[in-house]
């Protein structure tokens, strides 16, 4: 099977805030600071109105939360052979865990803060 890594891989389709999109192919080993090195480094022409200075600032956003950039495709579980969606966006630093408290309050079952229904 010389050829099975081509079929390991999981198709992103990166959405910036613009709307603009392009479709990348990366192995489950990859993380979240790779792809966004691997972006950054290949540019869509079209994106050029988007281009950002570092590699660094590119953050992934898949259903909702942000990636940590050592977090890889394959621990998210993406399923081979079919395209996810994951939105790319341009941010100097990520939201703290409980910065989002409302959101994952429910998912986690704490709250640092007191809320009254």
């Amino acid at each position: 099977f010389p050829n099975t890594a081509f079929f390991l891989q999981i198709n992103l389709r990166l959405i910036l805030v613009s709307g603009k999109t392009k479709e990348f192919l990366f192995s489950p080993n990859d993380s979240a600071a790779d792809i966004a090195k691997h972006v950054y480094d290949n540019w869509p022409m079209d994106w050029e109105e988007e281009q950002v200075s570092s590699p660094n600032i590119l953050r992934l956003i898949y259903q909702g939360r942000f990636l940590h950039g050592n977090v890889t495709l394959g621990a998210l579980k993406l399923p081979f052979g079919k395209t996810t969606v994951m939105h790319l966006v341009a941010r100097e630093t990520l939201p703290e865990p409980n910065s989002q408290g409302q959101r994952n309050r429910e998912k986690t079952g704490e709250s640092n803060c007191c809320v009254i229904l």
